[in-house]
């Protein structure tokens, strides 16, 4: 994306780079968009979690199967943000404008947590933000190295697995 030409931009969606400025006011704009409209989100996986239904170590598979895919997926895409400072700075500004950023996943998850640690399903001395931060983190480390080894498939539901069926132990009472 960084070296990317808003010329090559055009020729890929099969218009004239005027056409694009019809849309969009420069590369950083185009980008942005791209970037809201074409990430993937796994952000409804956990804002939809019921503490009534499942038990918390599935719950947490499922959330943790949902952020590898995602993490995996939105990876190469994401690191591109950064390499360029006008994309990384309009990028932050949208997700400012709309309340939106990295850091929701972990908030929902540990409000996910708070509620199950309220009706004793996990430690009673748990903290849920902390919680949250090593699923998640565990769950973005695991795409990173993915991606760095250039393997064809994330196997996110067998990484889930692992990952949460070694934290339950610490995790649950």
């Amino acid at each position: 994306m960084a070296h990317a030409t808003t010329k090559e931009i055009a020729k890929a969606a099969g218009l004239s780079e005027a056409a694009l400025y019809k849309h969009f006011t420069d590369k950083t704009e185009l980008f942005v968009r791209v970037l809201a409209e074409r990430l993937p989100r796994f952000l409804p996986t956990i804002e939809t979690l019921d503490v009534e239904a499942g038990t918390v170590v599935d719950n947490l598979r499922t959330v943790a199967e949902a952020a590898i895919t995602f993490y995996a997926d939105s990876f190469p895409i994401s690191v591109s943000i950064f390499a360029e400072p006008k994309v990384l700075h309009a990028h932050r500004a949208a997700l400012r404008r709309t309340g939106a950023g990295p850091h929701k996943a972990n908030e929902a998850l540990a409000e996910y947590l708070a509620a199950e640690k309220e009706r004793g399903r996990i430690h009673a001395d748990a903290d849920p933000s902390s919680l949250a931060a090593l699923v998640l983190g565990a769950c973005f480390q695991h795409a990173f190295l993915h991606q760095f080894a250039d393997d064809e498939q994330v196997d996110a539901a067998g990484a889930a697995d692992r990952l949460i069926t070694a934290l339950a132990p610490a995790l649950l009472p």
